[in-house]
């Protein structure tokens, strides 16, 4: 068996919008694991959003934290979301610097309106298939190693 691996300095930012940049590190097709790194500009909120699988996250720098906790994940943060868990990722407007966190997640995101109704699903496939389009359209070199099965 042979040891996959990405540098993270060969994958790219992606600008997503509405203060979001993306790098998508890894995507499983077959066990359902996705993993990315997002960079989130002071004053973003995230759509609720309710987890299939486990998520797992880590705080690189800056601060998030879920609307409906009230807890402050600081740089250094280690972060672990059940299976059915439901929040609003949101960062603190009182920031001077982006927050930067790696998440690995297992399932699907289901995307919920204000009524708690499924809007929208994304998947580590329909992630990773959003980041090349935008590296195409923001000119950025489209990475390998990215996709395993």
């Amino acid at each position: 068996m042979i040891v996959g691996h990405v540098n993270d300095a060969d994958i790219p930012w992606v600008d997503c919008g509405g203060g979001i940049e993306l790098k998508v590190i890894r995507v499983d097709q077959a066990q359902g694991h996705w993993v990315v790194r997002n960079r989130f500009q002071p004053g973003v909120r995230l759509q609720t959003h309710r987890h299939t699988g486990c998520v797992n996250g880590l705080t690189i720098s800056g601060c998030w934290m879920y609307e409906e906790y009230g807890v402050r994940y600081q740089a250094g943060t280690y972060i672990f979301e059940p299976a059915g868990s439901v929040h609003t990722l949101v960062v603190p407007d009182d920031l001077t610097e982006p927050t930067d966190a790696f998440f690995v997640m297992e399932g699907v995101n289901l995307n919920l309106d204000s009524d708690g109704n499924i809007e929208s699903v994304t998947d580590g496939m329909s992630t990773l298939n959003a980041y090349y389009a935008l590296c195409e359209a923001q000119s950025k070199p489209r990475p390998t190693g990215i996709i395993t099965n």
